[in-house]
């Protein structure tokens, strides 16, 4: 019996949750979210709470249990707090800057490098250094942060590139030169 997957999650005030069929719909003030749960996993709403159960007793569905639960609280959190990601470039004349909606990243390229944010993500450049990524969907931020570090990763050399806020980039050491005789 999964601990985790029978607790309530409490509904906050003021956002409403719907449920049809396997569709889960969760509206606040920050947005609206919609997630499919797998046929096993069955969700309804009692009072001021959601339930989740699940049809049976196999290892997969046991599995999915707590995932759902834990999915349906992130949708919570997004559409009341929302989420966010930070990430940092590092490099001499890296930077990045926003315009007209699009993220422009001028790195070691040639050509400045054009990113263009999915509809419920906002992206915000503090400084040409840091990019700070948000909205409702948890999935979808971290997805979109993930999609911009990939543009340049960390090199472990120099340590150049784009790295979330925080992130220890492992050094090595460069090379030890000829061997003098």
């Amino acid at each position: 019996m999964s601990r985790v997957g029978n607790r309530p999650v409490a509904i906050p005030k003021g956002v409403e949750v719907k449920i049809q069929g396997d569709n889960v719909k969760v509206k606040g003030p920050k947005g609206a979210l919609e997630k499919t749960m797998p046929k096993s996993i069955r969700v309804r709403v009692e009072g001021e709470s959601v339930l989740v159960t699940r049809s049976g007793d196999l290892g997969s569905d046991r599995a999915l249990h707590g995932t759902a639960r834990v999915m349906i609280i992130n949708m919570l959190k997004g559409v009341t707090e929302g989420f966010s990601k930070q990430l940092e470039i590092e490099g001499i004349g890296y930077k990045a800057q926003v315009q007209g909606g699009k993220l422009t990243l001028n790195l070691c390229y040639s050509h400045p490098v054009v990113y263009e944010a999915r509809e419920g993500i906002t992206i915000e450049v503090p400084d040409p250094r840091k990019i700070s990524v948000s909205g409702a969907d948890k999935e979808a931020v971290g997805q979109v942060a993930a999609e911009i570090r990939r543009v340049l990763p960390p090199e472990p050399y120099k340590g150049k590139g784009i790295r979330y806020a925080g992130e220890y980039v492992r050094r090595k050491a460069g090379k030890a030169g000829a061997a003098q005789t």
